[in-house]
């Protein structure tokens, strides 16, 4: 990206290259993404989840979703389980914010108490899956440095593709490459390298619809783990925008009598 060159009446000055960096493009890409997402508000999902061993062995859960957009800091989210009996009950809160640790309480119904996350444990498994809590949270621009790469194929769509290093403490993740589409920001794909800088783990999302005529969000998602050979599916269901959730609704105090 080249600004205008200017010329005075007396002098015409040399061609001045004005060119983003790599890491002004990276952040600027994560900006536009962020902005593109933003004034839904809220949403309600419904959510499969299917846990795979590396035999194949199947698991499925059944998670109810609930996310509040908060102006000026990281999202409100809920998550909700239904089934299978051994986990009907329990739910867990995440207040995502910029560097600032996000907050975390899961409720366990088997103990009947709700535990906080420790800042430090945030590489740690959701539920046993393939996904870390530290993936669970809205993710704002604040929490990572950025570099672009380049552009490449995503299929039929054209992609950016960007490197992102967490700049919050106690990460699972030395970096992580995402592929975003350079039309509507829809993530596509996700590297992740663990602290031994080698590749981890691969999200990959699938199965986009667009809703209230603007905002895109996955059918699929899939986490694939490159060390252990664990996958983890979200099928999402039911997206529902703008449905009044409240800032009451999303409190730790409430965790035991959600419903």
């Amino acid at each position: 990206m080249f600004k205008p060159i200017f010329f005075s009446t007396m002098l015409v000055l040399p061609m001045v290259s004005f060119a983003q960096t790599a890491e002004e493009k990276g952040l600027q890409i994560a900006k536009d993404a962020d902005a593109y997402d933003q004034g839904f508000v809220d949403f309600t999902a419904n959510m499969l989840m299917i846990l795979k061993n590396k035999k194949g062995d199947e698991s499925k859960r059944v998670i109810r979703i609930r996310t509040l957009e908060v102006e000026g800091d990281g999202d409100k989210s809920m998550s909700i389980f239904d089934e299978p009996a051994d986990v009907k009950g329990t739910a867990m809160l995440t207040y995502s914010h910029g560097l600032k640790p996000d907050d975390q309480w899961l409720y366990l119904p088997a103990i009947k108490r709700v535990k906080r996350i420790n800042s430090r444990n945030k590489s740690g498994p959701f539920m046993g899956s393939e996904f870390a809590f530290e993936d669970l949270g809205s993710q704002e621009v604040e929490k990572y440095s950025y570099k672009y790469l380049r552009d490449e194929p995503c299929g039929e769509i054209q992609c950016y593709v960007i490197e992102r290093i967490p700049a919050y403490k106690f990460s699972g993740y030395t970096r992580q490459h995402v592929w975003l589409d350079k039309q509507a920001y829809r993530m596509i794909k996700v590297d992740f390298y663990d602290r031994k800088n080698e590749l981890m783990k691969t999200l990959q999302a699938s199965d986009y619809q667009q809703y209230l005529d603007h905002y895109w969000r996955p059918g699929k998602m899939e986490m694939v783990n490159h060390l252990n050979g664990k996958s983890t599916t979200l099928e999402w269901s039911d997206y529902r925008f703008k449905t009044g959730l409240q800032d009451r609704d999303f409190r730790s105090q409430t965790l035991k009598r959600v419903r």
